[in-house]
């Protein structure tokens, strides 16, 4: 399959600074997707080269999914109509798909339906505060260039928790400023190390983390509401166990 993109995240991914964003999501999804087990992971839309975010993936399968899907492990479908069954699935990765998806809270619907118990959801999302949000409040064009609008952290906290999800964790990342040139790859290893604790408004985007929760259902016992006579030790039978 070919590396370059035929989605709405054309070839952002490609650019500079795409390419930071991208070798970022890469180091952090590897951290955050250790400890997803199971058969099952899907890919809700795409964000650089097919694949480049499931290096990391532990399941015994991982697929992706988006309205132009193409390739091995692709499957082709509308964000809030998943060919996918209920229950079926142990974890779900987003990265960026909320942005440009017609109907986000749809599309996170679907993914809470195909999920397993305790199964997974990983969000990646830019934030719409700080220099990022603010460069794209004032772009003439969509910056970044897939995004139609941005979703803040809380925002996706509360969507996800009234779906039935627990939070797990959430991460901020992404401190590099979002201009053209290059950086150091020594100054934004050391941004991303510090600046999340001198300056966490700063954060250009974040990693939200979360598990569906299954509620316990406690047995109820039928009550009955004649009690048993007790006759020189024995049980008499009442009428409704005399029959």
């Amino acid at each position: 399959m070919s590396d370059r993109l035929t989605s709405p995240t054309g070839g952002w991914t490609d650019s500079t600074l795409g390419r930071t964003v991208l070798e970022l999501e890469r180091e952090l999804l590897s951290t955050a997707l250790g400890d997803v087990f199971g058969f099952e992971l899907l890919q809700v839309g795409c964000w650089g080269p097919p694949r480049a975010l499931l290096g990391a993936a532990r399941t015994q399968h991982a697929r992706w999914l988006a309205p132009d899907a193409d390739g091995p492990g692709a499957i082709r479908c509308e964000f809030d109509a998943l060919p996918i069954a209920s229950a079926s699935v142990e974890a779900v990765l987003l990265p960026h798909t909320l942005e440009y998806a017609p109907r986000p809270r749809e599309l996170l619907r679907e993914v809470e339906r195909v999920l397993t118990g305790e199964g997974r959801v990983l969000v990646c999302g830019f934030s719409p505060f700080g220099p990022w949000g603010l460069r794209h409040a004032v772009s003439r064009s969509r910056f970044p260039e897939p995004c139609v609008r941005l979703f803040g952290e809380h925002r996706i906290r509360d969507w996800l928790e009234l779906l039935g999800c627990e939070v797990e964790s959430t991460q901020r990342y992404l401190f590099a400023p979002p201009w053209r040139h290059s950086i150091a790859p020594q100054r934004r290893r050391w941004l991303e190390q510090h600046a999340g604790r001198l300056a966490p408004p700063l954060a250009g985007a974040y990693l939200v983390k979360a598990r569906k929760r299954v509620l316990a259902r406690t047995p109820m016992r039928p009550v009955w509401r004649g009690a048993p006579v007790v006759v020189g030790g024995l049980v008499e039978p009442t009428s409704r166990n005399a029959a």
